[in-house]
């Protein structure tokens, strides 16, 4: 019975491959995703969707592996309605995530993670805070395995119109093809960066902390 109920959440997260989507219900079951969480918050799996009232820290990683070229997508809007985690700040994520220490157990040390942001500096992957700071600055990272993350100084945006605006959804686009990752905001693109040891492989993951957040619409493209 635990077999074919697999495979029913296997096929359910499958797209058309005629189409190049190779992901497109993901959202549509918990057992697609794996949540590292600081304690007081909720991740809450309902109607094809995500809902995240966060207090301390989350982590919200796709289980399957990622393989580029591809693209990523989705809807996410940040809720400011008078909540008690209703901040608007840290529409982040991680992407094409690989942990040196368990090259071949990502999850290995997910429960050591838990949720707190600087127990994953260490791991190499791409990386934007959107609206960090209480929603002043957005910035992009590419993790090297070292606690340093370097900062470029033009990944490092202040202006108002590259921060949140709360209750709006916001439709988010990432492509990673050959030396070239990019992360674009409503069709606009935020940042274009040209790798020349680009990470081609990896783990995807919604990342926030002390915020109430929807996801929605998550599709997977392969290139």
């Amino acid at each position: 019975m635990k077999n074919i109920q697999f495979c029913i959440l296997f096929f359910l997260a499958l797209g058309c491959k005629g189409n190049g989507i190779i992901y497109r219900n993901a959202l549509a079951s918990s057992d697609n995703w794996v949540v590292e969480q600081q304690s007081n918050g909720q991740t809450i799996f309902k109607n094809k969707s995500i809902e995240v009232i966060d207090a301390k820290g989350c982590t919200i990683w796709f289980k399957n592996k990622l393989v580029a070229p591809v693209k990523i997508t989705y809807n996410i809007t940040i809720i400011d309605n008078g909540g008690e985690y209703d901040r608007v700040s840290d529409m982040n994520c991680f992407w094409m995530a690989n942990d040196p220490k368990n090259p071949d157990h990502f999850f290995k040390d997910s429960k050591k993670r838990a949720g707190h942001f600087p127990n994953y500096h260490h791991l190499k992957l791409y990386y934007v805070g959107y609206g960090g700071h209480h929603n002043t600055k957005t910035r992009f990272r590419r993790y090297n395995g070292n606690i340093h993350r370097p900062l470029l100084p033009e990944h490092d945006l202040l202006d108002k119109k590259f921060m949140i605006t709360a209750n709006k959804t916001m439709k988010i686009e990432i492509i990673v093809k050959d030396n070239f990752t990019s992360y674009s905001r409503d069709g606009d693109i935020i940042f274009k960066v040209h790798d020349s040891q680009p990470y081609t492989n990896g783990y995807f993951g919604f990342r926030t902390v002390n915020n109430h957040m929807k996801i929605d619409n998550f599709k997977i493209m392969q290139l």
